[in-house]
């Protein structure tokens, strides 16, 4: 997929001066952060939905169990997928995404040039959030209710049935179908309302006001980050402000294909026929004929990345190091990531049936290199972009 490099030369150096200077305030700032509105009675029913185990067949599992905020909304564990099912027995399918910053995100479509941006979940199979928010509660590995009547049953004995009901009607319980609507609609708006959601309250956000300086070491990753020539982290992850001034999600909605190596972790991986094709496969079907796109998984946000435990749709790397250290030396050094065959080759790419290898992006920078060429960074400026990604972190304090 060819990409449009979103920081200019100039950006990067207005602002490596900015911090230089100690810098002022940023112009055309928004600054959401600042901003503490008390929430809707709609977004604070949201929040208790979000919280609460009761909903779930097993009684133990709620939104925030997999989404956790201490984590930047995405799971707290090291696990390669969650445990759900009504007894927490059985292992999902991919990782647990952050659902941070997402209130901006788009339902799935194709842009202008052709590439398939925006949707929810990995492979974008929902529209918005509301959809997403009621997806997990009827999935027989997440909270495992049988049907939109049963979570509803559930949610009339809720703690805050009465708040629902006041809201919403004092017949909504026997509106079933309306009720799980109002449901995932106070879901959706706590996400929208509560700014832990879209905080921008990093130690970069901070920078880009004027009112933080980055490190040595920070900087350089900084420069690396965005030099289309090393990381060129920021043609997926944009790092420039948007044109209206916000601060950047590091996300450009998009979808790649990085031959991530197969996760034996995975139960569902011990069986070798079994591929998880990500965007041509989706539930529905309406990307079954675009063979092009099997392998390919939603670009997600870097903000809070330094938080996560596990990486990737597959949850394949434990830690950011390792993760980078895969982005650079992916096509370098393969054996290091990669089984071997039975003659010695590499078996590159071992997660994706071979007919869908050419898939892979194999051109741009980091992606371009070949056994026995440098990887685009070294293993120290590797670091330099780690120090970088953890000033990403929500929460930072002067």
């Amino acid at each position: 997929m060819v990409r449009r490099l979103s920081i200019g030369l100039s950006v990067l150096l207005s602002a490596l001066v900015l911090s230089a200077c100690g810098g002022g305030t940023a112009v055309s700032d928004v600054d959401t952060a600042s901003t503490m509105t008390p929430l809707s009675a709609q977004a604070s029913l949201g929040e208790k939905i979000f919280n609460d185990t009761s909903i779930s067949a097993s009684g133990r599992q709620s939104c925030a169990t997999c989404h956790v905020a201490n984590s930047g909304h995405a799971a707290d564990n090291d696990l390669p997928a969650q445990m759900g099912g009504a007894g927490l027995e059985l292992q999902g399918k991919r990782s647990s995404p952050s659902i941070r910053y997402l209130a901006t995100n788009s339902a799935f479509h194709f842009a202008a040039d052709g590439t398939p941006t925006g949707g929810f979940f990995w492979d974008g199979r929902t529209s918005s959030l509301q959809d997403q928010a009621g997806r997990p509660f009827t999935n027989p590995v997440e909270m495992a209710n049988i049907s939109a009547s049963e979570v509803v049953d559930r949610l009339s004995h809720a703690a805050y049935a009465d708040e629902f009901k006041r809201l919403f009607g004092a017949d909504i319980f026997t509106r079933q179908e309306d009720a799980f609507s109002r449901m995932t609609l106070a879901l959706q708006q706590f996400q929208r309302e509560d700014t832990i959601f879209h905080a921008f309250s990093s130690k970069y956000d901070e920078f880009l006001r004027g009112k933080a300086s980055l490190s040595d070491q920070e900087l350089r990753g900084f420069a690396l980050f965005n030099n289309p020539a090393k990381g060129n982290c920021a043609a997926c992850h944009p790092s420039a402000k948007n044109s209206d001034g916000s601060h950047a999600l590091f996300t450009d909605f998009s979808y790649d294909n990085l031959g991530i190596p197969r996760n034996p972790d995975l139960l569902q991986n011990a069986d070798p026929t079994s591929f998880d094709l990500g965007l041509c496969a989706r539930e529905g079907g309406d990307m079954a004929s675009r063979g092009d796109l099997c392998g390919a998984f939603k670009v997600p946000s870097l903000r809070n990345v330094a938080l996560r435990k596990v990486f990737f749709h597959n949850g394949r790397f434990k830690s950011l190091k390792d993760a980078l250290t895969f982005y650079v030396q992916r096509d370098t050094n393969p054996e290091k990531f990669y089984p071997l065959n039975a003659d010695g080759t590499v078996k590159k790419f071992d997660d994706l049936p071979t007919q869908y290898h050419a898939n892979v992006n194999t051109t741009e920078v980091p992606y371009n290199r070949r056994p026995g060429d440098a990887p685009a960074l070294s293993d120290t400026e590797i670091d330099d972009v780690i120090a970088f990604l953890q000033t990403l972190n929500d929460g930072y304090k002067r």
